[in-house]
């Protein structure tokens, strides 16, 4: 018998402690060593701007840089040419990483402090750039752990493309890509870091096309119908509706086609809507009477209407088991700190903003965690975490205070302050996926607490219907 045998029992608990530190510890700096090569990627993507569906050469460059690594790719998922999964290793467990890529229209913008644009049709005014960069670089992290380790075990990126109101991974859930997923993690660009637990609403839009009868609209006005006046009626009718919704409801609209002269009475119209709220039957309901609203306005007008669905996403479902997980490795990741430069540039950024001292707090501390929260923007990610148990953070990739889907930041996610934000979250993804792969039982507890939260009946649904990919919605 050993002597001293709860001593020995001790001393190799530590050198095993030591040991898994020590390996997170090599990953950390590995990730470090790279920062250059990833800023170059992700500034490769900022510059291309390519919008949802449109990012051929976007997802062309993570594909050659994870095929690089030893990852298998599957490329065309789901009918969409820009949508892929890369796959590295064999058998249990299989955890997903997603990335993103797409970027919004109108939001050009140079890697400068002030408004100034960059004379493109697109900008990464939701640093998706930032996003799919991050989630490779954690892939790859994992893969090579994986490896050197001798572990068992699949890693795979999800390249998903048109998020930003195109519901790419709605398709991909569709035809069940995720099926064998073990458990998915995410992130997103932000102006703090934090891995509570998140929330985002229910989306479902669609673009309302109008036609009516061109006309002079000075020397025949009676015998015009004008398409634009469909559109009118219908937002003014909905307008009024605001009224009588759920207070957390959002509708918002933008007329993309409302004639070309006004001289002539417009013979098409076209106006794109969303409806979102925390609940997927709230927005449906609400939505089948936006419908109403154009069918009366057709009506009144004497138009005719039809209507395109576009997008259409569950809420997120969070899942508290790997929910703490990843943030017990974000507080062990930490902030970032700004250099000199990078300070003058976000202050000079927190003044666009309306402040007068430049919140560094924020940026350099992990927020606490937190098991509620409430937003009010969607992502596609929520139809996965109704299929996977699914978890994700935010990091500071932009200066504090910074809305999304604005000019500060895309200008942020263009510099330095984008990409080191960026690298907390490639190295929060890497070490979450880790320790899923050490201590699997906790795919387990994911998987239970999944079938609890979401319900015993569950069935998914999609909220898109059974339409193909909107591959032209950005065109």
């Amino acid at each position: 018998m050993r002597k001293n045998q709860p001593l020995f029992a001790l001393s190799l608990l530590c050198a095993l402690t030591m040991s898994a530190q020590q390996k997170k510890d090599d990953v950390l700096k590995d990730l470090d060593s790279k920062t250059k090569q990833y800023a170059e990627i992700a500034l490769n993507i900022w510059n291309l701007a390519e919008m949802g569906y449109l990012e051929e050469k976007s997802s062309a460059l993570l594909q050659e840089t994870l095929s690089k690594e030893g990852f298998s790719i599957k490329k065309g998922i789901a009918g969409i040419p820009t949508a892929f999964v890369a796959e590295y290793g064999s058998g249990y467990p299989v955890i997903a990483i997603l990335g993103e890529f797409d970027a919004l229209p109108g939001l050009s913008q140079e890697a400068v402090p002030e408004k100034k644009s960059a004379g493109k049709a697109a900008g990464h005014a939701c640093g998706h750039h930032l996003f799919g960069t991050a989630s490779t670089a954690a892939a790859i992290s994992v893969k090579d752990w994986l490896k050197s380790n001798k572990m068992e075990g699949t890693i795979r990126f999800y390249g998903c493309p048109a998020e930003e109101g195109g519901s790419g991974k709605v398709y991909m859930v569709r035809e069940g890509v995720f099926d064998d997923v073990d458990v998915a993690l995410h992130w997103h660009p932000g102006s703090a870091n934090a891995a509570s637990a998140g929330a985002a609403l229910a989306n479902k839009s669609a673009k309302f096309r109008f036609h009516g009868i061109s006309a002079h609209a000075a020397g025949a006005p009676e015998k015009g119908r004008s398409a634009l006046d469909g559109v009118e009626a219908m937002n003014n009718m909905v307008n009024m509706m605001r009224e009588h919704i759920p207070q957390e409801a959002r509708i918002h609209y933008v007329i993309t086609d409302g004639g070309k002269a006004p001289n002539v009475v417009p013979d098409f119209a076209e106006v794109y809507y969303y409806a979102r709220h925390f609940n997927r039957e709230v927005v449906v309901d609400i939505f089948d009477r936006i419908v109403k609203a154009a069918e009366g306005a057709a009506l009144g007008t004497g138009t005719t209407m039809e209507y395109e669905m576009i997008g259409g996403t569950h809420e997120l479902l969070p899942n508290l088991t790997l929910q703490k997980m990843m943030h017990e490795n974000l507080s062990e990741v930490g902030g970032i700190t700004y250099t000199d430069e990078e300070k003058v540039f976000a202050e000079k950024i927190s003044k666009t903003l309306g402040k007068e001292t430049l919140d560094m707090e924020t940026a350099q501390k992990v927020q606490p965690y937190q098991e509620t929260a409430r937003a009010y923007g969607s992502t596609d990610v929520g139809d996965v975490s109704y299929t996977v148990p699914t978890a994700g953070l935010g990091t500071a990739t932009w200066v504090p205070g910074t809305p999304a889907h604005s000019w500060q930041a895309v200008a942020a996610g263009g510099m330095s302050i984008g990409t080191k934000g960026m690298m907390v979250a490639a190295k929060t993804l890497a070490l979450t996926a880790m320790d899923i792969f050490e201590n699997t039982e906790v795919i387990e507890a994911a998987k239970k607490e999944l079938e609890e939260r979401r319900g015993k009946d569950f069935k998914y649904v999609p909220m898109l219907g059974n339409r193909p990919p909107a591959l032209d919605y950005r065109k």
